[in-house]
């Protein structure tokens, strides 16, 4: 967790790799983006700055764009002066209990199970696909929430019916698919590849969203997206990208000095990888919003 002075108004709940939940005494909840990076279900002892801000103005852009699709857990960005920029208020749902994951390419643990399997997630694909493959349709891959530390795993949509049910379970998937297919289409007329992203979904306990299936957490960033250069693509390697693969990347290199299945933390990043690394999370915000990031 960082600190950052809010007072004695305000509780911690929660922290998160990324983001630090807090209440305040009249009951609302803060949620404040760090600086904070992850890698490999690590936290990285070296924080990206101004990451949090960026994270946090391009969630706000994405979530007004698609407000027309499903209703979203902002309530108000007038937040404290400590965490201006980085926080928002934000409605208290009763979270599901899985990850929404769409692809519309063939990358990362994707590209893995399509390996050996031949499908992911229990949906079968055709043969001959690489790295960085446009796949026929887009698809629904969910996956379990896990805790720090833990992994994310893959699942089939006939586990995420039996966990919360068939009616609730088929309306993540159309609204996944739904959000995914127009920010695609948006992302895609600013020369960039939306090549897969995760969505978390909770469910209104008051107000004008009771009962209603509402998107969380951060949306549609760095983060929680592939974001390729369209200009760039070529499929059979890996892509470039204005994400976190960067930083991956080098971990897994023999500049870093680590060994993923070691089970030691993954070292300090350079300041090279850190600088190189918020100029993408910059160019990012900028390419796909159309603002310049102050």
């Amino acid at each position: 967790m960082t600190d950052y002075n809010l007072g004695s108004e305000y509780t911690h709940v929660y922290s998160g790799k990324v983001r630090d939940l807090y209440e305040s005494t009249d009951g609302r909840l803060l949620f404040v983006a760090s600086d904070r990076i992850s890698a490999f279900d690590y936290i990285l002892p070296t924080e990206i700055p101004d990451k949090g801000r960026i994270l946090t103005a391009m969630s706000l852009w994405w979530f007004y764009q698609l407000e027309d699709i499903v209703p979203n857990h902002i309530v108000s960005a007038n937040v404290p002066n400590e965490v201006k920029g980085r926080a928002t208020f934000c409605e208290r749902l009763e979270m599901f209990p899985v990850e929404c994951v769409a692809r519309g390419y063939l990358t990362g643990s994707g590209l893995s199970d399509y390996k050996a399997s031949g499908s992911i997630c229990g949906v079968g694909l055709p043969p001959g696909l690489q790295d960085g493959s446009q796949l026929p349709k887009t698809i629904f891959t969910p996956a379990t929430k896990a805790a720090i530390g833990d992994h994310d795993e893959n699942v089939t949509f006939d586990e995420v019916m039996a966990n919360i049910g068939m009616e609730e379970a088929q309306q993540l998937r159309r609204i996944t698919l739904k959000v995914y297919e127009t920010a695609l289409e948006i992302a895609r007329r600013r020369g960039i590849i939306l090549a897969d992203t995760k969505f978390e979904f909770g469910l209104g306990l008051r107000g004008a969203h009771k009962g209603e299936i509402v998107l969380a957490d951060e949306v549609l960033t760095p983060d929680s997206s592939r974001f390729w250069p369209a200009e760039l693509w070529k499929p059979g390697q890996a892509q470039p990208s204005f994400d976190k693969q960067y930083v991956r990347d080098w971990l897994l290199s023999p500049a870093s000095g680590w060994d993923k299945n070691s089970g030691e933390a993954p070292p300090a990043l350079p300041d090279e990888v850190v600088e190189k690394t918020r100029a993408r999370y910059v160019e990012a915000y900028e390419k796909l919003t159309g603002n310049k990031f102050d």
